[in-house]
């Protein structure tokens, strides 16, 4: 391979590799604390978190213009300029010069459009982020703190509350409420806020929940239990119209950062608040408004038997229908004959997911529910389905890491990291003197590799990744010593520089490449057969040994060629022993 082509490689592995690196560096680096954590909670606080962030920037800039009419656009207010300009090419007028604040917002129609622009600002800037941490290098457990929690499902009470109706096989069911459980406590997980938790099935009836950053066991076990979510409640429909105008009037200020009320007296006593969702193309929830509802739990979803999507015979819309058992059917007959024209909620996990007018009374325990579309009602009987199959979910064990111990994790295996490089870069100097240099050189590029490779497969970074990279130093380095050792060989005897160097390289390859395959395959099998905390110190090693050969072959090598072509070298500084 020529030196040309040596140049060209490690020129685009460098540049690819900062590629990959780049998102951990942003978010790492250059993403203030109070950043990453608001990028790290969960979809739902990011939105309603841009929503009042907008409406309350909104008012402050109206105040602006009510109080300045004549103030121009500030630098803080430069990136509006961009919608101004469009809003006034729409309307075919021109820009004016100088451009005022007031001219700015009266390019816009109304005051929810601005609020849109300004939301969509703020929401960029932490999706933004939030897209950097998915692409960096994770912390793992051990390093960021957190908990880890093995949550059995008891797959054995479901088949059985299930005998004597109409459903799938054992095995057929069992899968189903295995796959409801998980996305039941992702659903959960999530709102709660908590940071980019891993979930994911472990044998046939266990759940493997990783939670990084803080969090308290009590809670965590409330919502991984947590009964009753999905329930049937009667609307104020009073209340609702009255805290509709108040949050119309109060958008920023109504609740806090975590979703509470801020007062709460602006709802009656008993009642409670909630968003009503609904499912957008995407099959995402999305929050059109609120509805207030009563305490009182009408019906607790454990009272639905089963749950299917059918069609209105009349319109051939879409219609949900969900059979009760005895004990429901009673009490939503009761209820619904006495509550006829009035709303009734369906929600789940604290989400309302239907709202529905009693038409009339609803007896025998069949319960047909219309009004949406196919997409909603798959979501709804999905929903439904979660309830009916009720899988009950115990903590079998978990793990609790405090945040100071990751701290003193990261800072211990950084030391460690830094002072074995440092001891081997000075040990290569002092041996091997100028030619050591060019191993420092690949030490460092090692290490800038498997970062990010890391990083370019969002891969998480724990205690053994870390023992991994360490031992990944000292056989790169092991790399060198063979080639410079081989080298020496060549000059006693009697070699110059350029066919020593030459020589030396081709000799050392078969040894390297040995020493390096058979620790890939031994890193490889312990990938696959291994977990957890072996399989990060296999990554490791494997990345190392790949970047080890890359370094040691290609980097060092170039180095070599340079200072005996380029800076016509004619010695040799790579031994105490050799002048």
């Amino acid at each position: 391979m020529s030196k040309r082509s040596r140049l060209v490689i490690i020129i685009a592995v460098l540049a690819m590799c900062f590629v990959f690196l780049w998102p951990s560096i942003q978010w790492y680096a250059r993403t203030p604390k109070e950043q990453q954590a608001l990028a790290l909670s969960s979809l739902e606080n990011i939105k309603d978190y841009s929503s009042q962030k907008a409406a309350s920037e909104v008012k402050n800039l109206v105040f602006q213009v009510k109080s300045y009419p004549d103030v121009e656009l500030s630098e803080d207010q430069q990136w509006l300029k961009k919608y101004v300009v469009k809003n006034y090419k729409d309307m075919g007028e021109k820009v004016p010069s100088p451009l005022t604040l007031h001219d700015a917002l009266a390019s816009f129609p109304t005051q929810a459009a601005l609020q849109s622009v300004v939301e969509a600002r703020f929401r960029n800037e932490i999706l933004k982020n939030k897209k950097n941490y998915k692409n960096s290098v994770k912390l793992g457990l051990d390093l960021s703190g957190g908990m880890n929690v093995i949550v059995r499902a008891d797959l054995d009470a479901v088949v059985k509350a299930q005998e004597g109706n109409v459903v799938a096989d054992a095995e057929t069911l069992k899968k189903a409420a295995m796959q409801q459980a998980i996305e039941t406590l992702t659903s959960r997980i999530d709102r709660f806020g908590l940071t980019s938790p891993t979930i994911r099935q472990q044998g046939e009836d266990r759940i493997y929940i990783e939670l990084p950053g803080s969090a308290e066991t009590d809670q965590i076990n409330s919502i991984i239990q947590g009964r009753g979510i999905l329930n049937f409640r009667l609307v104020d429909d009073d209340a609702t119209q009255a805290f509709q105008i108040f949050y119309a009037q109060h958008p920023d200020s109504t609740f806090d950062s975590q979703g509470r009320l801020v007062d709460p007296s602006v709802i009656p006593d008993d009642d409670e608040v909630f968003g009503y969702y609904l499912t957008d193309e995407y099959g995402l929830d999305q929050r059109v408004n609120y509805l207030v509802v009563k305490k009182e739990i009408v019906l607790d979803g454990k009272h639905i038997k089963s749950a299917t999507v059918g069609t209105e015979n009349l319109t051939n819309k879409p219609s949900v229908n969900f059979t009760l058992d005895a004990e429901g059917a009673k009490i939503f007959g009761e209820f619904t004959g006495e509550h006829i024209h009035q709303s009734l909620a369906i929600l789940s996990d604290n989400k309302i997911k239907s709202n529905a007018t009693i038409q009339s009374a609803i007896t025998g325990g069949q319960v047909s529910i219309t009004g949406f579309g196919q997409q909603e009602a798959r979501n709804l009987e999905k929903v439904l389905q979660t309830a009916w199959l009720d899988v009950p979910l115990s903590v079998e064990s978990q793990q609790v890491i405090g945040a100071s111990l990751g701290d003193q994790a990261v800072k211990q295996g950084i030391f460690a990291l830094g002072v074995g490089l440092v001891a081997i870069m000075l040990f290569m100097l002092i041996w091997y003197k100028g030619a050591g240099f060019n191993a420092c050189v690949a030490q460092v590029l090692n290490m800038y590799i498997m970062f990010s490779i890391l990083s370019a497969f969002n891969l998480t970074i724990t205690l053994p990744t870390i023992a991994g990279m360490i031992l990944t130093i000292g056989m790169a380095v092991d790399a060198n010593v063979i080639i410079f050792e081989r080298i020496k060989e060549e000059l006693c005897l009697g070699k110059d520089r350029a066919a020593s160097i030459s020589a030396g390289f081709d000799n050392a390859l078969s040894a390297i490449m040995d020493s390096n395959v058979t620790t890939f395959i031994a890193a490889f099998f312990m990938i696959m057969l291994g977990t957890g905390s072996i399989q990060g110190f296999a990554v490791s090693l494997a990345i190392g040994v790949v970047s080890t050969v890359f370094t040691a072959l290609v980097v060092s090598r170039l180095i070599f060629d340079f200072n005996t072509e380029v800076m016509k070298k004619k010695g040799m500084s790579i031994s105490w022993r050799l002048k």
